[in-house]
């Protein structure tokens, strides 16, 4: 189908603004122009109190973001990697949807600040977001959150480095991740399939600006390996259940519906949610799009669901 109304809108006023093509610019002004375009998303009218800090990491610390509602605990815990193709985006950009899910949801979320390419190429992002989430993980308790209900969630990027970071979880023996909530997720790195032949101009994200956040991710590494591409894993069995959530007009579409697939495949409780008419990254316009917020008020669901208490 054609793009919803508001989403030719959207296409149409981003077009009007002009400018060089985001594969002309340069990894820093490329994340201005992302910073500064982040006027459309919405927050919630009595937002979480949140705290910055640093934690451990492999390379150094991790800035992060720890919101903090005021629910009577222990709440549930959500570890949250923004997107951007692991080349732009930052606590700032995604502030809003993570306060969305921490009073919606209610829960503790640590949204992270982890290393981007090409500076810092793959496997750095992913690294950070593991101890990240081993961090967030021993620190529950301290953070007024419960370690046994974990969600790891993320949209784009930071979905496919959701999805590999609980499954590394899983073969590491810990920590428990209970929900993985992946909006939108990169999870093949060969750009091999359907959509972005269908896609990959004229919405927004196309298949340009994905071979180039791809390339300044892998440095030249191979795009089949399982933690780059979560879709080649092996063996997918006994990850925790999860939302998937797709949009038609996606270069990344088949790519996540094909990984939902493949954890149904393994005995994995997924539910995949794809919304006709709207672009790759619709849900941070939320005060523009009508459908981002109901999309914002299904993964809200999605994570009270899935972290619920045992025997509720």
């Amino acid at each position: 189908m054609p793009p919803h109304p508001q989403v030719a809108d959207l296409l149409a006023l981003i077009n009007a603004r002009g400018g060089p093509p985001v594969t002309e610019q340069s990894p820093e002004e490329f994340r201005a122009g992302f910073r500064a375009g982040s006027g459309a998303r919405g927050r919630p009218a009595d937002p979480a109190p949140t705290e910055d800090r640093v934690v451990p990491g492999p390379a150094g610390d991790i800035p992060v973001r720890i919101y903090r509602p005021a629910a009577p605990g222990p709440l549930p815990l959500v570890v949250y990697f923004h997107g951007g193709g692991w080349v732009i985006g930052d606590l700032d950009t995604h502030d809003g949807l993570c306060q969305y899910l921490a009073v919606g949801t209610p829960a503790v979320v640590v949204s992270v600040d982890y290393p981007l390419s090409p500076e810092h190429p793959f496997p750095a992002a992913l690294e950070a977001a593991e101890a990240a989430t081993r961090w967030a993980a021993d620190h529950a308790r301290e953070l007024g959150a419960d370690p046994a209900r974990l969600a790891v969630a993320g949209d784009s990027a930071g979905g496919n480095l959701a999805t590999v970071v609980a499954r590394r979880a899983r073969d590491a023996s810990g920590p428990d991740v209970a929900f993985q909530l992946l909006v939108y997720p990169v999870c093949d790195l060969t750009r091999s399939m359907p959509s972005y032949t269908e896609n990959g101009t004229g919405y927004m994200l196309t298949g340009e600006m994905m071979e180039l956040f791809i390339d300044h991710y892998l440095a030249g590494g191979d795009p089949r390996d399982p933690d780059a591409s979560p879709l080649f894993a092996d063996d997918l069995a006994g990850l925790p259940p999860g939302l998937v959530l797709t949009a038609e007009l996606d270069p990344l579409r088949d790519e996540g519906e094909a990984y939902a697939a493949r954890l149904r495949d393994a005995g994995v409780a997924v539910e995949v949610r794809r919304y006709d008419g709207m672009i790759h990254g619709f849900v941070g316009f939320d005060l523009l799009i009508d459908d981002a917020r109901t999309a914002i008020d299904d993964l809200t669901a999605a994570l009270r669901a899935g972290l619920a208490p045992d025997g509720d």
